[in-house]
């Protein structure tokens, strides 16, 4: 049983029906199924060259593995803590630190350091002062040790062998290494903010891509969980492809699909997203 919360818990049965296979559509009268994607499968869309990807919530399962990790805390140190309602709180904290560095109100700092600075402000309002520095200091890389989606691997695999694919996320290099290194995610590299010292939704981050590879926007696609995610990429002139991930918030009704002809591209998973782009 995987818990997201106390109130909402999911069998391993749920999160596979909604994160592989065909999924699930919330508030969609019916979600696409193997018949429907058998007539809209493309050939492989030589016109784009790479697949860039938001790390977070569309790769991996940052709330889920928070819990987890915090549920292991408990156990060993007799905490009674929410740990859905800590992982919320330390989310929360994300986009506001790195505005801070956008603004220039900080220098640039990586996604490491301005989580840490979070996790101190969220463990003192949970009262949680029974933590060793190097208990704390392994808790800030929880985000290091976020666990792919079960469709994100095989579907990621398929999709790398006919086009370059890379994070392009505001974590750091190091944390997106080793995310990939425990996670077996098939990067052919790393991409992110921290190559051009630039925090998304700011466009020198969706169009390093580009300029690293010496192609044209054109020939980059963004995929992401998020539509605030695709809004500037569009903007730039970059394929852009929704996926959508109704567990990321811990709820199937989390988040609403976006209407056709938003994106090139919506799917409901990795391994859809590979088929669709007839891999």
């Amino acid at each position: 049983m995987i818990s997201w919360g106390k109130s909402t818990s999911y069998t391993r049965r749920d999160v596979l029906i909604g994160t592989s296979g065909f999924g699930i559509w919330a508030g969609a009268k019916s979600a696409t199924n193997a018949q429907q994607a058998q007539k809209t499968r493309a050939r492989i869309r030589t016109d784009i060259k790479m697949l860039v990807f938001d790390t977070f919530g569309t790769v991996v399962d940052w709330r889920g593995t928070i819990i987890a990790e915090g549920q292991k805390l408990s156990q060993a140190k007799d905490f009674k803590i929410d740990w859905a309602a800590f992982a919320d709180a330390w989310r929360t904290e994300y986009a506001p630190s790195m505005t801070r560095v956008r603004r220039g109100e900080l220098p640039w700092t990586n996604l490491d350091a301005l989580h840490r600075m979070s996790l101190d402000k969220i463990l003192s309002k949970f009262k949680i002062d029974q933590l060793s520095a190097e208990e704390i200091a392994h808790l800030n890389k929880v985000w290091h040790r976020c666990r792919p989606w079960p469709d994100s691997v095989p579907g990621l695999t398929r999709l790398r062998t006919q086009y370059f694919i890379a994070p392009l996320s505001n974590g750091n290099i190091s944390l997106l290494t080793e995310m990939a290194k425990i996670g077996g995610l098939p990067w052919d590299c790393i991409l992110g903010a921290e190559l051009v010292q630039r925090y998304k939704p700011d466009p020198e981050v969706y169009l390093s891509p580009a300029k690293f590879f010496d192609l044209a926007p054109s020939e980059v696609m963004m995929v992401a969980a998020h539509q605030v995610d695709l809004r500037v990429p569009k903007e730039l002139g970059m394929r852009t492809a929704y996926i959508h991930r109704p567990y990321e918030g811990g709820s199937i009704s989390g988040g609403t699909v976006p209407s056709s002809g938003s994106y090139d591209y919506i799917v409901n998973n990795m391994r859809e997203l590979a088929y669709t782009l007839g891999t």
